[in-house]
């Protein structure tokens, strides 16, 4: 069973964004802890990208500082096996494709699983071409997070019926951020999920209020914040850890109400 499947076990789960190395490698594991320690069921770690095209400008600000900063993919996984030492709590890479090729398939996956990695997401690859990554992702015992957006009806219930770990749904169209109102239907579309896969579904891109966090939790099996976690980020700098802990705490309260 994966690992994966912990962040779920009391449904309702919440999950947190934070774009590896923003502002530095050592506060992205601060950061990371203190989100767990008030209550984020999972954590989606970004490996930065210098062409991030699924993010809006928050992230990629964010990809920049990383960057910037040194961050690296060799240090990302180091990052990872430090927190692996410290929780239990599943951990995810989101990355474009790039870093994963030329790193290698077979290397990325087996380093992803010796440091630790539950699982990936890689938002520019497509459906129809995930064979050969998933072979190494499967070898290796790391899920591929496979994203359906509201534009993938037709094709709904063919990616959740392969999908493993956890799905995500794409709650609107567009690049992630902070959305004043979320108008896709998503109950119909976690429906046609359910009727073919147990794979739990979350709801990520634009969420970042209790009243959104609430009305999702009611309709999917987790809630996925990015653009308002590194938003506080950018805002407090190195001195985020408090804020991040007081904003998830008050997000996981509200799911599920």
């Amino acid at each position: 069973m994966s690992n994966i499947n912990r962040a779920f076990q009391n449904k309702s789960a919440f999950i947190g964004f934070v774009t590896g190395g923003d502002p530095s490698i050592e506060k992205s594991e601060e950061f990371i802890l203190e989100m767990i320690r008030a209550g984020a069921d999972l954590v989606e770690i970004g490996i930065p990208f210098s062409d991030p095209i699924a993010e809006g400008p928050v992230i990629q600000e964010a990809n920049i500082r990383a960057l910037s900063a040194g961050a690296t993919v060799e240090k990302l996984f180091g990052l990872v096996k430090s927190l692996r030492a410290k929780t239990e709590v599943p951990l995810v890479f989101l990355t474009y494709l790039n870093p994963v090729f030329h790193y290698g398939y077979d290397a990325f996956f087996k380093r992803s699983r010796d440091v630790g990695l539950d699982g990936i997401i890689i938002p520019d690859l497509p459906f129809e071409e995930q064979a050969e990554v998933r072979e190494a992702a499967v070898k290796y015992g790391i899920d591929i997070i496979s994203l359906i957006a509201p534009t993938s009806r037709s094709r709904i219930q063919e990616i959740a019926k392969a999908a493993t770990g956890f799905i995500y749904l794409v709650s609107s169209m567009g690049v992630t951020g902070v959305r004043s109102e979320i108008r896709t239907d998503l109950g119909s579309i976690v429906a046609a999920v359910r009727d073919v896969t147990k794979v739990p579904a979350a709801v990520g891109f634009g969420i970042h209020t209790p009243a959104q966090a609430s009305q999702i939790g009611k309709i999917a099996d987790g809630v996925i914040v990015g653009s308002a976690i590194v938003k506080i980020i950018a805002e407090h700098g190195g001195d985020a850890g408090k804020y991040l802990y007081e904003y998830v705490k008050a997000m996981k309260a509200a799911i599920g109400q």
